[in-house]
């Protein structure tokens, strides 16, 4: 097959490159971010699927700067919905599949503290997860044979995220309060790059499109994410200090509880998911592996 891989050179665009390394067929990736592909450009993306044969793509681009994202409305949805149409429209064409990666916040504001499960009602709060849903949207509408994977809190050991922000900070900061009133899963990157190369690798996309909701296992809040990161780096100087949401005013609800449920993705692929601890402290070992 070939596979065409999308903002390869984000969080989780890099992770696909290093599960990459892992595989067991001849397939042939296609490795592209904005200096390769544009996919704003439709004729673009059509050109590319075409003259390459692409099979597969698997979309890890997207606009995720929440805050800024309210003020910036019509870019992100130019990247988080009208180019994700013409990834399923050029792939449609093909008959291949698109595997597309979506997030928590279709579920916005408060919906009670239970996992949310993929039929539950969307309420996006913020345009951040307004536009992320047209993207689901715009394939659901095209009938593109696709995957969509909701994940949340996703972190990597590339670029910007929770995780190195607060190794800084614990490392850098004599004390630190952190929101203990929103609770969900961290995800590692690397954990979700494993998953879909597997799936793909395996061939079980045929036959198992829809949308599925991944996340590592387990329950926290910022705060207990943030305890856990200056515990496992070792950063024990730093008094960190739960708050409430209200003490950094924002210009997007955040989910209070945006908990995934992982049944689905399970019972339909068989793969273990990892916990939350375990992956944190295997990407903090390697970010400082890489420092030494």
């Amino acid at each position: 097959m070939n596979i065409l891989i999308t903002g390869a050179n984000g969080q989780l665009g890099n992770a696909m490159r290093i599960a990459s390394r892992d595989a067991k067929h001849n397939d042939r990736y296609f490795f592209t971010d904005v200096a390769e592909l544009d996919i704003t450009d439709a004729d673009a993306v059509r050109k590319m699927v075409l003259d390459n044969d692409i099979d597969v793509i698997v979309n890890c681009a997207a606009y995720t700067n929440v805050e800024r994202a309210e003020e910036d409305i019509d870019f992100a949805r130019l990247l988080n919905a009208t180019a994700v149409a013409n990834l399923a429209e050029a792939i449609k064409a093909r008959d291949g599949h698109l595997v597309h990666v979506s997030t928590d916040y279709v579920f916005g504001g408060n919906q009670g503290n239970t996992p949310r499960a993929e039929n539950e009602p969307t309420n996006p709060t913020g345009i951040y997860g307004v536009t992320k849903l047209e993207g689901e949207r715009k394939i659901v509408g095209l009938g593109a044979k696709a995957l969509i994977f909701r994940t949340a809190w996703l972190y990597s050991e590339f670029g910007k995220n929770f995780v190195k922000t607060m190794l800084n900070l614990t490392a850098t900061k004599p004390e630190l309060k952190v929101v203990f009133d929103q609770v969900g899963t961290p995800t590692y990157a690397r954990d979700l790059a494993d998953a879909i190369f597997t799936i793909i690798d395996d061939r079980m996309l045929d036959g198992n499109e829809g949308v599925y909701h991944y996340s590592n296992e387990g329950v926290c809040s910022w705060f207990d994410f943030t305890k856990m990161i200056a515990e496992i780096a070792g950063n024990d100087s730093c008094d960190i200090q739960p708050c409430h949401s209200s003490e950094f005013p924002s210009k997007v609800t955040r989910p209070s509880y945006s908990v995934l449920d992982k049944t689905l993705f399970k019972n339909t692929f068989g793969l273990k998911v990892p916990y939350w601890i375990d992956s944190l402290k295997t990407c903090i070992k390697n970010l400082k592996e890489n420092e030494a």
